[in-house]
């Protein structure tokens, strides 16, 4: 797919399936995202309309990630729908988020870049709002979890926006 300084970005097959749902189980990644189940993530690599890469280390191929996304080729729309990193603050969140929009825009030709947050992912907020996404909204108490009925904000990053940086 693409690379970046220190990662790969290959697509996942669904001999990887177990190895991301453990990534979206771990304890400092379950509260910011859903888990899918097996069939879930089996019927995405099967689905043309979505993309489920695996981040891994050039060196090492040591696995250091994932992302889920959609894509909506008519009217030109990425939507990252989790992105999630095993090996924390070592910039590979950023990294990765660089190579994945300059992917989006450059390769894939898209308009719109987006993904929602949730309120207590600071650490995400701050990141998206670094990378020049805009905040669009919030969803308010639209998403039902363990620790209740949960807002997500509405991040987006245009074409032009990207191409004005």
């Amino acid at each position: 797919m693409f690379t970046t300084e220190r990662i790969k970005v290959v697509e996942a097959t669904k001999e990887d399936i177990d190895v991301i749902i453990a990534i979206e189980s771990h304890k400092e990644n379950r509260d910011y995202l859903w888990i899918g189940t097996y069939e879930e993530h089996e019927a995405e690599i099967n689905d043309p309309n979505h993309v489920l890469w695996l981040f891994k280390e050039k060196e090492t191929e040591r696995i250091v990630g994932y992302a889920l996304a959609r894509l909506d080729m008519i009217s030109g729309i990425f939507e990252l729908r989790r992105i999630a990193i095993t090996v924390k603050h070592k910039g590979y969140g950023r990294e990765v988020m660089e190579g994945m929009i300059r992917y989006v825009f450059e390769v894939l030709k898209m308009n719109r870049f987006w993904l929602d947050v949730y309120p207590d992912n600071e650490i995400g907020i701050k990141l998206y709002e670094s990378l020049g996404m805009k905040k669009e909204g919030v969803l308010r108490q639209h998403y039902k979890s363990e620790r209740g009925f949960l807002d997500q904000i509405i991040y987006s990053l245009l074409k032009s926006d990207y191409l004005e940086k």
